[in-house]
């Protein structure tokens, strides 16, 4: 059963940061991508930030390029977001979404929420 386990979310003042976690039970390299999503009200659900797990590569929103950093770590089988310079507009539900076998997954998310 694949299972992905987001932590890290909370209030944090404008411009100050947060790091997301994304944990999965298996090995990380049971998946092709992982990636973070992010829905805030009322809107849909967007890619923020993907990395190919074998490769590293690694692909971004304009909206948080040189502001968002994504790694994986393999030891830990864990998908970080490190989330720099944070502005309400990045308020919103996080998600981890991963893909094996073209089957996509999905966390429960965690809530960031920035303030003004």
């Amino acid at each position: 059963q694949v299972q992905l386990v987001e932590s890290g979310g909370g209030l944090v003042q404008a411009g100050g940061s947060l790091r997301l976690s994304c944990a999965t039970a298996t090995s990380i390299f049971t998946f092709e991508d992982m990636g973070w999503y992010r829905q805030a009200p009322e809107k849909q659900r967007e890619l923020v930030a993907l990395i190919i797990i074998r490769g590293g590569t690694t692909n971004y929103a304009d909206s948080v390029k040189g502001r968002f950093t994504i790694s994986r770590d393999y030891a830990m089988n864990t998908v970080y977001l490190e989330m720099n310079s944070l502005k309400p507009d990045d308020t919103g539900v996080y998600y981890c979404k991963g893909t094996v076998r073209d089957t996509i997954y999905w966390g429960r998310g965690t809530q960031v929420t920035v303030s003004s």
